[in-house]
């Protein structure tokens, strides 16, 4: 049985072809200029830090403090799977008796009206996460992936070239 991760989750609404690939281990974004960008934003901003990234069981969170679990992201091209990766996350530190409100921090603003957005784990978004991970794993673990959906976002994707061949 394949984990789910927070960066399956994120994917999932971001795309179902990605996400069955890299869930099943086509990881293409080691190549990718962007990812790196990303990942190297993400490293100096919690570099300077204290309590950043901190593993609990396959979670790895950005940042925690005493009333929030922080993650950060390069932009808000993608809100809504940056926002359920963090309800997801919030979803593992509460099986661990951990509660926290979250917070996502966008270092660009492009399509949203502020840099910071708070998410209080609810009951209803706990019931809304049950569905989607059953969804999920429906996806992950199905033969093959969905076939490519060509979108505006697909041209900054890791798998563009393995999408359009």
């Amino acid at each position: 049985m394949i984990e789910i991760t927070g960066t399956i989750i994120n994917y999932y609404f971001h795309c179902k072809r990605q996400c069955w690939l890299f869930a099943n281990k086509i990881n293409l974004e080691d190549n990718s200029e962007l990812v790196k960008i990303g990942k190297e934003i993400h490293k100096n901003e919690l570099e300077s830090q204290n309590n950043s990234e901190i593993s609990i069981n396959n979670v790895k969170v950005d940042k925690i403090t005493k009333t929030h679990l922080i993650e950060i992201k390069k932009s808000d091209a993608d809100f809504q799977a940056a926002r359920w990766q963090l309800i997801y996350y919030l979803s593992k530190l509460e099986e661990v008796g951990i509660k926290r409100k979250g917070k996502l921090i966008f270092k660009e603003k492009n399509k949203l009206d502020r840099k910071v957005h708070e998410v209080q784990f609810t009951n209803d978004l706990r019931i809304e996460l049950q569905g989607i991970i059953k969804d999920v794993r429906e996806l992950i673990e199905s033969e093959k992936p969905d076939e490519p959906t060509k979108t505006s976002k697909c041209k900054k994707c890791a798998y563009y070239e393995f999408c359009i061949c």
